[in-house]
């Protein structure tokens, strides 16, 4: 399994994995100089070299797991092109690096849809070093500019005249300049990516492939408009209330589109634009839903967890073709109102109290900074829903959401004590 350090859905998944009486051995992207810090047995590997990282992986899982059976799965965008490479050394089903790489860029996946004939906008990308005026006329407004690599929305930004396009690639410069992010060694840190910006609602589809054929597990209508100047996520609900018609056509087009980009295994997490023109591409990530929202989703009448499923269906065990529970649910993820300190969660009680509220999880830690979107990617936390109907679990999300407060205060710039320089 390969993730990044000790997070949540890292947990869920080990947690999972224990209970069906299945080892897991953890590769992460942490100091190898340290002596296994997390108590977890993990493999230390650099996501930033996949190849490298694969064999480093490939040495570890011989030596550990003594020819027994095996699976491997990866919970975020960067690990998915070292598990590629690493199951093509360990002779296991996965996604071949290639179609991986297909998905990891921005760029390179409206490359392959747009030429497979799937309907994404338009685009173009650009190198920061470049200058504005001779970008710019290329650019038809509304847009969106975007980084080629980040996830949840980081760096998003929407652009209505030039003024804002200049301020948008300014900020986002900053932004993939920082310590926070060069330190990853994340690819294509110096390009951006412009789209034409897309009206319509938003969906999510929860998705599992074997063999090429596509497995639609959820399909998520997100309520709450997307429209900029930024993208930060909040409610996700299922079952979708869109017409039947309507759900075919995302299904039809998320199954070409996996097709397109050469995926053919494990799980697929997808984002569509609906308009009067059917739905448009935004993202395929070969990855299963991010944080704790994965949560949300139960299935057959034990209520599995998805993390379960995809471990049951990733090692051939039975239980995975289990179908959703027929309740509704949402989640909600908490978003963060302004960039700060956080000091203080009140009202957790009164809104766990909530008909129809089954779990609220506060993930950011007290004291720390937060930052909210276009430079923030982690929310407050997450508030989970279950309902007879869609708009039941949409309403207790929204009422619990407003019996929450948090205190935010403002980080101040700190003096250097020898020097007396400031710094933030």
């Amino acid at each position: 399994m390969l993730a990044s350090k000790l997070g949540y859905q890292t947990r869920s998944f080990a947690e999972a994995a224990r209970r069906l009486g299945v080892e897991v051995i953890l590769g992460s992207d942490r100091c190898h100089q340290l002596d296994d810090p997390w108590a977890d047995g993990a493999v230390a590997l650099q996501f930033a070299e996949p190849p490298e990282a694969a064999e480093q992986l490939a040495r570890a899982v011989r030596v550990r797991a003594g020819g027994k059976r095996g699976a491997i799965l990866a919970l975020g965008d960067r690990q998915t092109v070292t598990a590629a490479y690493a199951a093509r050394l360990l002779g296991l089903p996965y996604n071949s690096p290639e179609a991986v790489e297909n998905c990891r860029s921005k760029l390179r996946q409206r490359e392959v849809l747009r030429g497979a004939g799937l309907p994404v906008p338009n685009f173009f990308s650009f190198g920061l070093a470049e200058h504005l005026d001779s970008v710019l006329p290329h650019v038809a407004f509304p847009c969106v500019i975007k980084p080629l690599r980040l996830a949840a929305s980081q760096g998003v930004i929407r652009a209505n005249n030039r003024g804002e396009f200049i301020g948008a690639v300014e900020r986002i410069a900053r932004l993939l300049s920082s310590a926070e992010l060069q330190v990853t060694r994340e690819g294509d840190l110096d390009r951006l990516l412009v789209e034409r910006y897309i009206p319509g609602v938003e969906v999510a589809l929860e998705g599992l492939l074997e063999a090429g054929r596509l497995r639609v597990l959820a399909l998520f209508d997100k309520p709450d408009p997307l429209e900029g100047p930024y993208f930060e996520e909040s409610i996700y609900v299922t079952p979708s209330r869109l017409p039947a018609a309507m759900q075919e056509q995302i299904e039809r087009c998320a199954a070409e589109s996996v097709w397109a980009l050469g995926l053919s295994e494990g799980p697929v997490h997808a984002e569509f634009r609906l308009n009067e023109r059917g739905p448009w591409v935004l993202e395929i990530a070969p990855r299963p839903i991010g944080g704790l929202c994965s949560r949300v989703l139960r299935f057959g009448p034990e209520r599995m967890l998805l993390e379960e499923l995809l471990i049951r269906k990733a090692m051939g065990l039975p239980g995975a073709d289990l179908r959703r529970e027929a309740d509704a649910a949402g989640v909600m993820m908490i978003p963060v109102p302004q960039s700060g300190i956080l000091e203080k969660v009140e009202g957790t009680q009164e809104a766990a109290a909530v008909r129809g509220i089954t779990e609220i999880q506060i993930t950011a830690r007290l004291h720390d900074y937060i930052a909210a979107w276009p430079e923030g990617s982690s929310y407050l936390g997450f508030i989970f829903s279950r309902g007879t109907t869609p708009e039941a679990a949409e309403a207790a999300l929204r009422e619990a959401h407003r019996a929450l407060r948090f205190t935010i205060a403002t980080r101040l710039p700190v003096a250097h004590p020898v020097s007396g320089t400031t710094h933030l």
